[in-house]
């Protein structure tokens, strides 16, 4: 997985450090966004075409670069047995404003296709308390995507 990573950023990600917690961190992001996509076991085209939009707002990223790192998360959310190795990267390198904006950002891709299923819902709270968000944090990320979404 490491050198998966390695290799990718280093070909196609622009950075000036080369490999390093910043990549590691849109990867992260990236398969959180995309775990939330598929838990209810169908995937829009609308949240598959929200995802790339918000990695591009986020962390700056050229379309291509957006799409091939949406690749990537879905390869990584395959091989994953849980959101830990995703959620703890959070941890250690977002601030309290970061993992809000992230958590909106889950609720967005949530509500792209016009309905939230309980398995979204459920996910999305899940990385909440796995991110250490307050929950008024969390319903207020909530309340702001169903607003500018819906």
């Amino acid at each position: 997985m490491i050198e998966r990573i390695r290799e990718f950023f280093g070909k196609r990600i622009a950075t000036t450090t080369g490999t390093g917690p910043g990549d590691a961190i849109r990867l992260a992001t990236a398969a959180l966004l995309v775990e939330v996509m598929l838990t209810d076991g169908t995937m829009s085209a609308d949240e598959a075409a929200r995802i790339p939009e918000l990695l591009k707002q986020r962390f700056g990223l050229a379309p291509r670069e957006a799409e091939e790192l949406v690749e990537l998360a879905r390869q990584e959310v395959a091989e994953a047995t849980s959101l830990y190795q995703f959620t703890a990267l959070v941890n250690q390198h977002f601030s309290a404003e970061d993992k809000y904006a992230l958590v909106g950002n889950l609720w967005q891709v949530a509500y792209a296709d016009g309905a939230i299923d309980k398995y979204e819902e459920n996910l999305i709270r899940h990385v909440a308390e796995l991110i250490h968000l307050p929950h008024s944090r969390y319903i207020h990320a909530r309340n702001q995507a169903r607003d500018t979404t819906g």
